[in-house]
């Protein structure tokens, strides 16, 4: 038995996977995030550790006897969340998140430091990642940078409370921007740029192997059998590509989860920095991938749930399905940027936008408009992408909570015009993930445990949807360089 747990940013899921690819038991904790001042995004890591251990009673109630026969552990986690430990390393401050945008004037500075930074790190400076949050402590709270002796990513914060060993993996160390994502080892430069050394860092191992052994108390109290390995993990995009068999070059998933993303594997180290697409380390050894990030994505839809108060997504998305073909192209255009944007934009302070709403329009018109705009959002980070790739039209798996929408996934298939699989476990892919890095820690192989899942749905593109999607497409495109100046604190950091 496997146990993989999953550090999202709205819940903590744990599942146990057995040797013949069965889930037996998947359980999960709820989450909530703080946001004390606009563009901030925190969590507090106490409320992790809490949650993980909801989940794991429930799992523990559910299949004790799996529960005491599991050989290793793997870990997947939200990335670039900074976690500032102190001397006796205690949390100093509660840990920024991915989706924070407030370090945007310290990437500018952080590029202008190391000018090489784009080729060490692969990436640009983006304010969702580590290393800029670390600047902007710097500067604002000197007092907790003063005391900060480590910093750890949110999963291996988990870890530290696991096995009380300070280790990273390479895929999720690569989105700190200070990797050298290329050799798979930290930067000293990055770090000299940020106030920090090595020693502020936790090992480094490879997603696949292994980092410690769960203590003795911790396997006690969850069921667990002694000296079990905890395998290195990954970031969640890379542990989900692992759920879902993206390891080989060219293989890939759309993700439609808190963020929306566009992930392609490949066999080296290629980055991508002027079409604001990441390239990282995946969670398997000498091999990195792609990957096209938008910041909202299946959460814009739950916002737009909330604001016109329907009972649940699924309702709203229901209604939505059923707009006749003249309602769909005169809904309004949604730019879907709650959250500022990464791929293509890199602009903290993009905003969500609705253009052309009238009178008529109702919860179905802004709801389709959503979905499409997150489309919309997709169709730029695969635009992206395919820069640094050959036109290819291998099918990419859908995960993520709004996989669940089979109206959605046809969308996305068309406007991508890409064919999507969806497999009955696409909620769960990252923890499935960490399941099989925790597996391949305890020996397995990649040829037995990277299989691919079979999948219950499949989605080919629709010619008549793409060609409405493609000329309302061309419309949205416009839209971002239009109204940029007028985004909220765009004009303040222009001045």
């Amino acid at each position: 038995m496997y146990l993989g747990i999953d550090l999202g940013t709205s819940s903590v899921k744990v599942l146990v996977l057995d040797a013949q690819h069965a889930v037996l038991a998947v359980a999960d904790a709820a989450l909530d995030i703080s946001r004390p001042q606009p563009l901030w995004s925190e969590q507090d890591p106490h409320a992790w550790w809490k949650a993980l251990d909801q989940a794991m009673q429930q799992l523990r109630s559910q299949v004790p006897r799996a529960l005491s026969q599991v050989r290793a552990v793997g870990l997947s986690g939200q990335m670039h969340g900074a976690v500032v430990l102190g001397e006796r390393r205690q949390v100093l401050r509660p840990a920024i998140l991915w989706n924070d945008c407030r370090a945007s004037a310290q990437c500018t500075a952080l590029e202008a430091a190391v000018p090489q930074s784009r080729q060490i790190t692969g990436n640009l400076a983006m304010p969702g990642f580590t290393a800029p949050k670390l600047l902007w402590l710097h500067q604002h709270e000197p007092e907790v940078f003063a005391q900060t002796r480590l910093v750890l990513l949110p999963k291996d914060w988990l870890r530290l409370k696991l096995t009380g060993e300070a280790v990273s993996d390479m895929s999720d160390a690569s989105g700190t921007l200070w990797l050298d994502t290329g050799t798979r080892c930290w930067s000293a430069e990055m770090l000299a740029a940020c106030g920090l050394t090595e020693q502020h860092m936790p090992r480094l191992v490879e997603g696949t192997g292994a980092s410690a052994q769960l203590l003795a108390d911790v396997a006690s109290a969850w069921g667990l059998p002694a000296g079990v390995t905890v395998a290195g993990g990954a970031g969640d995009n890379a542990a989900t590509a692992v759920g879902v068999g993206a390891v080989r070059p060219g293989q890939g998933f759309v993700s439609l989860g808190t963020s929306g993303v566009i992930f392609l594997a490949t066999d080296s180290f290629r980055p991508q920095p002027e079409a604001a697409v990441h390239a990282f380390a995946h969670a398997l050894p000498q091999r990195w991938h792609h990957m096209s990030v938008m910041l909202s994505a299946a959460s814009a839809f739950g916002w737009v749930t909330r604001l016109t108060q329907r009972s649940s997504e699924a309702v709203l998305a229901h209604e939505a399905s059923l707009l006749s073909l003249p309602a769909r192209e005169q809904a309004p255009i949604f730019l879907p940027y709650l959250s500022g944007e990464r791929t293509p934009h890199n602009d903290a302070h993009a905003s969500g936008t609705f253009i052309g709403l009238r009178p008529a329009h109702d919860a179905p018109d802004l709801a389709y408009a959503v979905m499409e705009g997150v489309t919309f959002g997709l169709m730029d980070g695969l635009n992206a992408i395919m820069q640094g790739h050959k036109p290819g039209g291998e099918a990419l798996a859908l995960v993520g909570g709004g996989a669940r929408s089979d109206r959605w996934g046809q969308m996305i298939a068309s406007g991508l015009e890409r064919p999507l699989t969806r497999d009955e476990g696409a909620q769960a892919a990252a923890a499935l993930g960490a399941a099989r890095l925790g597996w391949m820690a305890d020996g397995g192989t990649e040829e037995e445990v990277c299989l691919a899942p079979k999948d219950t749905a499949h989605f080919e593109p629709n010619a008549h949807e793409a060609s409405l999607l493609q000329e309302r497409y061309q419309k949205f495109k416009t839209l971002y360089p239009a109204l940029r100046p007028y985004f909220f604190g765009a004009q303040k950091e222009a001045a």
